[in-house]
């Protein structure tokens, strides 16, 4: 089945981005994947080392969303990856195809992706972190959604409002919608804090949604972002690596 991922958290600070290129990366090195930056902030598109500010209408999903131009990928892959960026114009898009009464806004990004779905053994969906209609329109488009939680506690509060709208996202005609997983991130086994967040995640999720080994926080994603390329390509023994890695197996089993 070809699966569509949103990587999504309301919270800033949780770590989509990184997330969504590095698992985009693993995945890539054996299936044909797409990366989408839902995100205005364009963090993503920089992450892969393009200049936001030098895309054309038509280069960014901004374009498709509404409906001004064809949906359109990246003319080459980046590092073995398929990409559609964006820029700061897709945060007008909400406001623009809000106006359209005559169609239900949700499905702009599930029809768009109709006509590229195909093409790829997975889709990747970096969702801007608050619950807008861009990540409305994502989970829509998705089959699956990976949920990246920072070990602090508002982040692990705001879960709560997450799993509300997934719900109420199900409840609205999108019944096959599943949380694949949760991905405990930027970790630090020596804070009291982040051990009692995980045991409280743990105690509360276990068995009905799937956790994975927490990613410990480390300087060396940053580098990695700051040269545009992912972990394993910057500092391939780090031991994020392989826990991206098994992040990335599991979800072509999911």
């Amino acid at each position: 089945m070809k699966k569509i991922i949103a990587v999504v958290n309301q919270s800033g600070g949780a770590g989509k981005t990184t997330l969504s290129q590095n698992i985009g990366y693993h995945l890539g090195l054996k299936n044909r994947v797409l990366l989408i930056d839902m995100d205005p902030q364009a963090s993503l598109t920089a992450f892969m080392g393009l200049d936001k500010l030098k895309l054309k209408m038509e280069q960014n999903i901004y374009g498709a969303i509404t409906e001004r131009s064809p949906i359109k990928v990246w003319h080459e892959p980046i590092h073995g990856v398929y990409f559609i960026p964006t820029n700061q114009e897709l945060s007008s898009a909400e406001i623009e195809v809000s106006r359209d009464v005559t169609a239900d806004n949700r499905m702009r990004l599930k029809t768009a992706l109709e006509e590229i779905a195909d093409q790829f053994d997975y889709t990747i969906l970096d969702c801007p972190p608050s619950l807008s209609l861009l990540s409305i329109m994502s989970l829509v488009a998705a089959t699956h959604v990976v949920i990246p939680l920072e070990t602090q506690y508002k982040c692990y509060k705001g879960t709560d409002d997450l799993f509300g709208t997934i719900a109420n996202v199900k409840k609205r005609g999108h019944k096959n919608l599943e949380i694949a997983c949760i991905v405990p991130n930027k970790y630090e086994d020596r804070n009291l804090h982040d051990k009692e967040i995980l045991e409280e995640v743990t105690k509360l999720l276990q068995g009905k949604v799937h956790i994975t080994e927490p990613i410990p926080k480390s300087t060396a994603f940053a580098g990695a972002s700051k040269e545009h390329v992912p972990l394993a390509l910057y500092k391939k023994n780090h031991p994020g690596v392989t826990m991206l890695q098994a992040i990335s197996d599991y979800l072509e089993k999911a």
